[in-house]
């Protein structure tokens, strides 16, 4: 069913030449070719579009065969699943074969190819993300997408728990894309689905789990998404750290960042949620298997002590020559956060706010001349 919806209009991607070279090619011969899901979904938000993935009739191996025969360089990324990504100018298009699940494990899938874009919408786990584009910009919505984007609803497609036990990272998903494209309160069936298979999330590698909430972390606001992971204890069971510290500070933090135009930092966002404490953060970091530079930032901020308002840029400025100067850029901005919120009732603390926003841009702008003497300023 088309939604009668295009995408005339809504950004240059579409009608790039490399793109519309290989929905061509893919489209030889009676076969079918379509943008599909977050290209379509982000364009229709009026979200930028970073990644091209494309649908197709075509075999995997066919689908290689006419790629390079217009000119792409192919590589067989997935290609047990069917997705092969063809590269041209520059750009990488990720190709891949109409497909069911035959076999689940909560984790993986095996697949069937197939020709039935119904069935392929179906697979997929969000209707937001299960919409198509014919190269000409039509909207080809099977799973009622369309309404619920503009309804920035998010809806799992089919039975929630049978989507959320096809992939249990589906759980975090839910929430993450909440966060970025939902409104309101979150779909009851798919949050009351999250809630009961959570135990679920345990199956999951440390490094799917860290790169969900990752992303969830950066969205423009994700405090409501994250207290509704509180409420059904996905929160919990992925972060245990933030359960007696909580997330009472992600309001006034994200309400900063929009006032002093910060860029939204997934890093500080998660020490606003945990516990300074370089022990328990050190564990933190190897479980989610941070990267070094991510575990190293969480271990300073811990390990840094938080300044008063009131310290002089002399005083300051020893401790930032001895000190980890990341560390401290966080600590200042998490104060200068819990400072603004509490002005609002708290004169104090407006006075605190100038101050830890004086030292902010103090250490903004210092420079450690670490090539002389290591001797106190």
């Amino acid at each position: 069913m088309s939604a009668g919806v295009s995408l005339s209009g809504r950004g240059d991607w579409l009608g790039e030449k490399h793109l519309q070279k290989l929905l061509a090619a893919l489209k030889q011969g009676g076969e079918e070719a379509r943008v599909a899901g977050g290209a379509v979904r982000n364009a229709l938000i009026g979200q930028p579009v970073a990644d091209i993935d494309i649908a197709a009739t075509t075999l995997p191996a066919e689908t290689i065969r006419r790629a390079e025969a217009a000119g792409f360089k192919t590589v067989p990324t997935g290609i047990e699943h069917g997705t092969i990504t063809a590269i041209a100018g520059g750009k990488a298009y990720e190709v891949t074969t109409l497909r069911a699940d035959i076999e689940t494990d909560g984790r993986r899938a095996k697949v069937t190819f197939g020709r039935d874009w119904k069935l392929d919408a179906e697979r997929r786990d969000f209707t937001i993300n299960a919409l198509y584009a014919e190269a000409d910009g039509t909207v080809v919505d099977l799973v009622g997408g369309v309404a619920d984007i503009e309804a920035r609803r998010l809806r799992f497609i089919g039975d929630p728990e049978a989507r959320i036990r096809e992939d249990y990272l589906r759980i975090l998903r839910f929430f993450r894309f909440f966060a970025w494209y939902g409104d309101g309160r979150p779909d009851a069936e798919g949050l009351k689905a999250c809630a009961r298979l959570k135990d679920g999330l345990g199956r999951l590698s440390a490094e799917r789990v860290w790169s969900e909430l990752k992303k969830l972390f950066s969205a423009p606001d994700p405090s409501r998404a994250l207290l509704w992971m509180r409420q059904a204890g996905v929160l919990t069971a992925v972060l245990p750290e933030s359960e007696k510290w909580g997330i009472d500070a992600i309001h006034g933090l994200v309400r900063t960042e929009k006032d002093l135009a910060w860029a939204a930092d997934p890093m500080l966002r998660l020490e606003a949620m945990v516990p300074p404490d370089a022990a328990r953060m050190k564990m933190l970091a190897e479980r989610l298997r941070f990267s070094t530079g991510e575990g190293e930032r969480l271990k300073q901020w811990a390990l840094t002590a938080s300044p008063e308002h009131k310290t002089t840029e002399t005083e300051f400025s020893k401790k930032l020559y001895f000190g980890d100067r990341q560390g401290f850029l966080d600590r200042l901005r998490l104060a200068l956060a819990a400072a603004r919120t509490r002005a609002v009732e708290d004169n104090q603390a407006m006075v605190e706010a100038g101050g830890f926003s004086r030292l902010l841009g103090f250490v903004l702008k210092w420079e450690n001349r670490s090539f002389r003497s290591r001797a106190p300023i």
